[in-house]
């Protein structure tokens, strides 16, 4: 958990002189604790710690409706942040500690969307929602989810998009195989396996569908192999017209695909590390994504790796391959949290995924990047540099 290490007693009495002037005006979380014991703590974060307590616990103004703390803290606790995404974590781990009912609000959590196909139904079908079901043992359950998206209208326009490769059912009807009933236009366009009027066998339709979760569960690598092969089997046999049909349903996935945000998979899958600058000098810190959820961070500092007798690369390896380090926590939460900061823009820091292994090189480098002077920054004194091998 990011906690609040810092800390100051508040005297108004005595603010103008020493409490103010100890603050640093820098990026902060800030819990202002009351004098009362049963009121509530005031808990904020902001761009410049020392300004914005200036403004709350300041001489209140009597011609102002500006809010004012001076009577009400008894002192403060803070932690400084070197990045938003280190920032908004820290504030929602705060905030589920002390305001368990309201820290949603707070927060303006929202689950992003995704999209669900639900094996626990007869006849699934894919659509958008912002529910995760989860099994007892947290795991996501009743199927398989994909994604997430930066809204439900980008969801649902690559849910159609996707559907359009696939016969599976798009109505929200309860399917009852009745050969009397009339259909939809999707089945008169043979776009629908039409269970709705016994059209297919129950069989023949799960096929359909496990060719449908197979496709997300691959971002769509099943696929692209199975029309790649019958195209490669055409060809040997000299069905060029067959080859060339098959060749533009490879484009038309293509074109599925193109501009698909790399976070998008199946959100078991979504396992990653997300590098940000600390606030502490020559330090980055380190946020790993578990199957959707945040695992304990840690901050890597550089300064320090000279007297360890591991290298950046090891450590890396250690905190991200370790069992005990899996992510924990609400995954509705916490892929609302990945989601937000991955769609902002701009967006500050950097994004690995992990895919047969994790790019510790690539990571180092990023590494190097975030720890580079910004425009308009003085360069100080240079730690070591990022480096896969130990100090001599």
């Amino acid at each position: 958990m990011l906690e609040l290490d810092g800390g100051l007693e508040f005297n108004a009495a005595r603010a103008e002189e020493e409490f103010f002037a100890a603050l640093p005006a820098r990026p902060a979380v800030c819990l202002i604790e009351p004098r009362e014991e049963k009121a509530e703590p005031f808990l904020i974060r902001t761009q410049n710690l020392q300004r914005r307590l200036q403004r709350l616990l300041g001489v209140a103004d009597p011609t102002s409706k500006r809010l004012n703390l001076r009577d009400f803290a008894r002192g403060i606790q803070y932690r400084l942040t070197g990045s938003r995404f280190e920032q908004n974590l820290t504030y929602y781990q705060q905030a589920k500690m002390f305001f368990p009912n309201r820290y949603r609000n707070l927060m303006r959590l929202r689950p992003p969307a995704v999209l669900r196909v639900n094996l626990q139904n007869a006849y699934p079908r894919c659509y958008v929602t912002r529910k995760i079901q989860l099994n007892q043992d947290g795991a996501p359950a009743s199927g398989s989810y994909y994604g997430p998206f930066p809204s439900r209208r980008a969801a649902e326009a690559f849910a159609e998009r996707v559907l359009d490769l696939f016969k599976v059912r798009r109505c929200q009807i309860k399917i009852r195989r009745d050969p009397t009933f009339p259909g939809c236009i999707y089945s008169e366009m043979k776009m629908c396996l039409a269970p709705c009027f016994a059209g297919c066998t129950k069989e023949e339709y799960d096929v359909e569908v496990n060719r449908l979760v197979q496709f997300l569960e691959t971002s769509g690598g099943s696929l692209r192999i199975a029309y790649e092969e019958d195209r490669e089997k055409a060809s040997e046999q000299l069905d060029f017209e067959r080859a060339a049909a098959l060749h533009k349903k490879v484009e038309k996935l293509d074109e599925v695909l193109r501009g698909q945000p790399e976070i998008t998979r199946r959100i078991q899958d979504l396992h990653a590390v997300i590098l940000q600058r600390a606030g502490e000098e020559k330090a980055v810190g380190v946020f790993a994504v578990s199957g959707g959820r945040l695992a304990e961070p840690f901050f890597l500092r550089f300064a320090e790796i000279a007297s360890r007798p591991r290298s950046a690369e090891q450590i890396f390896r250690d905190y991200l391959e370790s069992p005990a380090n899996m992510g924990n926590g609400d995954l509705a939460e916490h892929l609302s949290l990945v989601s937000r900061w991955f769609y902002s823009k701009p967006r500050e820091g950097e994004i690995f995924f992990r895919e047969k292994d994790w790019p510790y090189r690539r990571i180092l480098r990023a590494c190097s990047r975030l720890l580079a002077p910004s425009a308009g920054e003085p360069e100080k004194n240079p730690g070591p540099a990022p480096s896969g091998e130990g100090a001599s």
